[in-house]
């Protein structure tokens, strides 16, 4: 699946926040991926179809540096992503086995991969970040993915901080972290969702100017006048 570029542009206008509080409104409690921190401040907002790829514990005769050379592996996986993707790794909060190092981010970086989402940690990021992927984790260790963990399988459904994710939902992640947009859900945010970030921002202005929050946030029905007066003049 690829994302038309007119969605992509729509999503990069609205915050993670925004998202959490417009699918809240659907329903959706549990869309934010925990432990899914910037590596680097400054990496902007990134948006794309989840290609997902799934760890599990590590296994003495599975998990051997042998075992990159397998075509069920880290390196194959990479090799099938699209463009335009954000790769998001369920690697079950290891904190200590780097799933990705810098030659791995430099390949996914050259195949046009938008960048990569874990609640696992990377490694050699001084290369990681040298490399130009945007990547969000819980953080960096020395040790590589299989001193911990044991790499099964690429584009199945998976759990990621905590945030059941199936390839192709959308994700977005900036300065907060990971949100993820489940596939049937696209439109009504799409609708929604920028509406939601010109409101709220409309609402900043009031508190700038003084205004109390009772009945500004969220709007009474003077407000709500006043907004649409304002909205009418743009």
């Amino acid at each position: 699946m690829s994302l038309d570029p007119k969605i992509v542009e729509t999503l990069k206008g609205v915050s993670t926040a925004t998202l959490t509080t417009v699918l809240l409104k659907k329903g959706l409690r549990n869309v934010w991926m925990r432990g899914t921190s910037p590596l680097q401040p400054g990496q902007g907002r990134v948006v794309g179809p989840a290609f997902t790829l799934r760890f599990v514990p590590a296994r003495e005769d599975l998990a051997t540096p042998e075992s990159w050379a397998s075509p069920i592996s880290t390196r194959a996986a990479i090799e099938a992503m699209p463009e335009g993707c954000v790769a998001v790794a369920d690697a079950m909060g290891v904190l200590d086995a780097g799933i990705f190092g810098d030659i791995l981010c430099s390949r996914m970086k050259k195949r046009g991969v938008a960048g990569l989402v874990t609640d696992g940690v990377v490694r050699d990021a001084e290369g990681v970040l040298g490399t130009g992927l945007s990547v969000w984790c819980n953080g960096v260790a020395a040790p590589p993915s299989v001193a911990g963990l044991t790499f099964v399988a690429w584009q199945q459904p998976i759990a990621c901080g905590g945030v059941a994710v199936f390839p192709d939902d959308i994700v977005v992640v900036d300065e907060d972290g990971a949100v993820l947009i489940p596939a049937k859900f696209l439109d009504a945010v799409l609708a929604e969702a920028p509406e939601q970030e010109r409101m709220e921002a409309w609402i900043m202005t009031e508190v700038d100017g003084g205004i109390a929050l009772p009945g500004l946030y969220p709007m009474n029905a003077e407000t709500k006048a006043r907004y649409q007066a304002w909205k009418d003049t743009q």
